[in-house]
């Protein structure tokens, strides 16, 4: 472990230069595109402008209230699609009938588009919290259910038979067994629930929300012509979605491929 530490750490500070080079270079040819005059300064305002929208949306709390909001209604949906759609999908991958019952169902809702029930949403709960956080748990649902029913079902059967063998009851082999086995997978699923939860959010409340979330800034500030604060907001969403994505779930992951592979070597 002592040398694999390093390059561990060697290789997270390589990714780290490679994405800042390459968010770098993107925002190079937008300020060279937004200073050719192509597009009129009120559509296209340089970095500089935007950062300055951003800062000051910043210093008067405006923009992180928004984002506060925004963050609630993903955490929201996104803990009801994992309460839902974990012990549901580790419950497909261990019992045939459910798995024969829950299927067909996932498979004809999750082709349909999350943003498309927004409409039928807004007749039912009207405008606010509500379809935002439904729209969210739609969104998150399908991954986190179909990676745990992946992750159980992927786990080697010789490890059920040799802890059943050794006397290891439904409880112990649930722990010590399929949920370890099946972590990868469970993990793989909470990172793309989380991602798909977060466009999802913006476009609820694009459509759906009143008053607050960085969705509801971008929908607004389009009906003045204001895409300094429209930007701005889309800053505040890539960054939070990369703090999540790449810093947060991306560790978790890394660490928890590593323990699975190092419990399957122990296993044989």
């Amino acid at each position: 472990m002592t040398v694999a530490a390093p390059s561990f750490n060697l290789a997270r500070v390589r990714s780290a230069y490679r994405a800042v080079f390459t968010l770098v270079i993107a925002a190079a040819i937008y300020e060279a595109i937004a200073r050719s005059g192509y597009f009129p300064p009120a559509l296209m305002p340089t970095l500089p402008t935007v950062a300055g929208t951003l800062w000051a949306s910043l210093l008067d709390g405006t923009m992180i209230e928004h984002a506060a909001f925004t963050m609630y209604r993903v955490l929201f949906g996104l803990s009801l699609a994992v309460a839902v759609g974990l012990p549901l999908g580790i419950l497909m991958g261990r019992f045939k009938p459910i798995e024969n019952f829950v299927m067909p169902l996932a498979s004809a809702l999750m082709p349909i588009p999350s943003l498309a029930w927004v409409p039928i949403f807004i007749l039912w709960f009207g405008l606010g919290n509500t379809v935002s956080i439904l729209i969210v748990f739609y969104a998150a649902l399908f991954p986190m259910l179909l990676n745990a029913w992946s992750g159980v079902r992927a786990v080697n059967p010789l490890w059920l038979r040799a802890a059943g063998a050794m006397g290891a009851d439904e409880h112990s082999m649930f722990w010590k067994v399929i949920v370890p086995g099946a972590s990868p997978f469970i993990i793989t699923g909470l990172r793309q629930a989380f991602l798909r939860a977060w466009i999802a959010v913006v476009g609820a409340e694009m459509l759906a929300s009143s008053d607050w979330g960085l969705g509801w800034v971008i929908f607004d500030a389009k009906e003045f012509l204001n895409a300094d604060v429209m930007l701005s907001a889309l800053a505040v969403i890539g960054a939070i979605g990369f703090i999540f994505e790449r810093l947060v779930f991306g560790s978790i992951e890394k660490a928890t491929v590593m323990r699975w592979g190092m419990m399957r070597a122990a296993k044989g």
